[in-house]
């Protein structure tokens, strides 16, 4: 019996359709390759009688705890290195030949030449193998070169398969590049340096960047049609926000980041998802401003394109400047897709608890920090948000007490800041009729993404971060994050150039001496 007749399955043959007429549900395994190369095989049965051997030792004797531990151990270190001599092979005979390698192909627009074979050490997830690969020289003067096996095999930055660059991508999301480089050598055998690690998350990140703004429109649709299903009787609203955070960067101390959210709310205001965006640095947050807008226009254009109605659009967040001015010269000025000619009716609503954060602020200038301070602050909150023209009351009420009162110069000014603060923003505090027809009135989310996107990973004790590696981290944590990791790698995937072979003759002896 040959080598591939031991290994080879046994094949049951099944008549096609049953008594009833309907088709047998069996898998069809995929055609196998006419010849498996013999080294291949006597690996694998080398790795079986390994398996097979360390079962006969653990039946030997009584299983204990410390037997048991040791038994999976040996297991998984003899099926990993099964795993590596199978991808090894499958992957070093992916390409043709070496004589039956094309003498040119095309990787976009530029053309290559075949050149020598350089092996090169690639990390998978069952461990390095070295993949033997043929370069090929670009006929453009000073462009790199290529590899088309491994441009075919997806490798990422030179150094990992597909499989684990995803793998490495997600955790450094979540981890620190040390624990990270252990995790590597704990659970794939694979000892990266730190140059390493970060030139292959770098490409991870700028893979999925555009797939990335793709995959969270389509997210963002999914939540509205699940919103648009639910039961209730209001309208489905998507709520935006933007806020800062100050972050450490090396050399140049703290910088500004900025954080942007879009949650989608159902028919009785539940919050059904989120997704995030980030960028770091971002003074004046420019660049956010933009990414939001456009990831807004694109899921309400195609939200109206599918057919669906307007939904309820709001804009819950703090009385600071630039989101103000956000709302103002962007929110407030972007076209209506179901009205041409019309605006979109954005509605904002500064935060609740902010509010209540100013009204705190007169109560303790009026009452400093006794019980009736904290008595009336109690009252007025509740005036606040669930009473119509509660604003009105407050204030009124503030300056009945101030005339009651003598306030230090500090406290004066204190209490003018939160007072002035309450009567600008009053028309827009219609927290009231915001709960009636189930609005979002607070802007918890929008604040909770400046840790969850920053503090829990970039702010961690004596961390610092270049202006290189911070937007790494953060345009894959947001993606994390939003829920869309998954479906924004498969699309990087799918995007990845694949080689074509071209035919070439050369024409006159110029083309012959260059080819030489």
């Amino acid at each position: 019996m040959s080598p591939d007749e031991e290994f080879r399955e046994p094949v049951v043959h099944l008549p096609p359709n049953t008594p009833d007429g309907t088709m047998h549900r069996c898998p069809v395994p995929p055609p196998e390759p006419a010849t498996a190369p013999a080294a291949l095989v006597d690996q694998l049965r080398h790795r079986l009688g390994a398996l097979l051997a360390a079962v006969r030792q653990f039946h030997a004797r009584p299983p204990t705890p410390a037997a048991t531990f040791a038994f999976e151990h040996e297991v998984a270190t003899i099926l990993r290195q099964t795993g590596r001599d199978l991808i090894a092979s499958a992957y070093n005979h992916a390409g043709p030949p070496t004589e039956e390698c094309p003498p040119r192909v095309r990787v976009g627009r530029e053309t290559y030449r075949r050149r020598a074979n350089t092996p090169n050490t690639l990390g998978t997830l069952f461990g390095p193998i070295e993949l033997r690969r043929r370069v090929y020289e670009c006929l453009e003067p000073g462009e790199p070169c290529a590899w088309p096996l491994e441009l075919r095999l997806g490798v990422v930055a030179g150094r990992a398969t597909p499989a684990l660059a995803e793998r490495v991508g997600r955790w450094s999301a979540e981890h620190e590049q040390d624990a990270v480089r252990n995790r590597l050598r704990a659970e794939h055998d694979v000892s990266w340096s730190v140059t390493t690690l970060r030139e292959v998350v770098g490409a991870v990140r700028d893979g999925v960047t555009g797939p990335g703004e793709q995959a969270r429109v389509g997210r963002l649709l999914e939540l509205l049609t699940e919103a648009e299903h639910s039961s209730g009787k209001h309208r489905p609203t998507p709520a935006c926000g933007r806020d800062g955070v100050m972050v450490p960067v090396r050399d140049r101390g703290y910088q500004e980041a900025a954080t942007a959210t879009v949650s989608v709310h159902d028919r009785r205001g539940k919050r059904l998802g989120t997704v995030y965006l980030g960028r770091m640095p971002e003074p004046g947050r420019h660049r956010l401003t933009g990414q939001l807008t456009a990831m807004l226009t694109a899921v309400l254009g195609a939200w109206q394109a599918s057919g669906g109605a307007c939904p309820r659009l709001a804009y819950p967040s703090d009385g600071g400047h630039h989101p103000r001015e956000f709302f103002r010269r962007v929110l407030s000025r972007t076209a209506d897709p179901w009205r041409p000619g019309r605006f979109l009716p954005w509605a904002w609503t500064p935060d609740f608890f902010h509010a209540c954060g100013h009204l705190w602020t007169v109560a303790e200038s009026l009452f400093g920090t006794s019980a009736a301070g904290w008595a009336w602050v109690r009252r007025m909150r509740h005036r606040l948000r669930d009473r119509t023209g509660g604003v009105a009351n407050i204030l009124r009420s503030a300056t009945q007490q101030e005339n009651r009162r003598q306030m230090t110069r500090g406290r004066r000014e204190e209490y003018g800041t939160a007072y002035r603060y309450l009567r600008r923003h009053a028309r827009w505090m219609t927290y009231a009729a915001c709960r009636q027809v189930r609005l979002p009135i607070g802007s918890g989310v929008t604040e909770a993404a400046c840790k969850t996107v920053f503090a829990q990973r970039l702010k961690r004790s004596g961390m610092t971060w270049g202006i290189d590696g911070g937007p790494v981290i953060v345009g894959v944590r947001v993606l994390v994050l939003s829920g869309v990791w998954d479906r924004a790698y498969a699309a990087y995937l799918h995007a990845q150039p694949v080689p074509e072979d071209v035919s070439w003759r050369p024409h006159g002896t110029k083309n012959l001496a260059i080819a030489a």
